[in-house]
């Protein structure tokens, strides 16, 4: 994200950037970041840039998502907010790898782990 444009700067960016005609306004409310639409992204917390990418992959429809460590930085209704958006894209047939040092919160989830030999 580019720290001198605003939150919905951002996300129109991207959109652009990468082919999509979308409404980045679904995004940014599912997420809870329409409040701070003029906002610039140099201001939000963690949690918010965290939510802001997330609000990215939502806007940019992708059938597969990688995501490292997704959870970090959320607090716990985000991260409940993200589980249920990570389902939702499972259900449509997306795909999603993620890494994660723990749970993201997806019941039926595939689990390789790795371990130091």
């Amino acid at each position: 994200m580019k720290p001198s444009l605003t939150v919905a700067e951002n996300l129109q960016f991207w959109a652009r950037f990468l082919g999509s005609r979308s409404d980045i306004n679904p995004a940014l409310e599912r997420l809870d970041l329409a409040p701070l639409a003029d906002l610039p992204a140099a201001y939000l917390s963690a949690g918010q840039r965290r939510r802001l990418s997330i609000a990215r992959i939502i806007a940019v429809a992708r059938p597969v998502w990688l995501l490292d460590e997704p959870t970090s930085a959320l607090d716990a209704p985000s991260q409940s907010r993200l589980s249920d958006i990570m389902r939702d894209h499972l259900a449509t047939g997306g795909i999603i790898v993620a890494a994660a040092h723990g749970a993201i919160g997806l019941e039926r989830a595939r689990e390789l782990k790795l371990g130091v030999a």
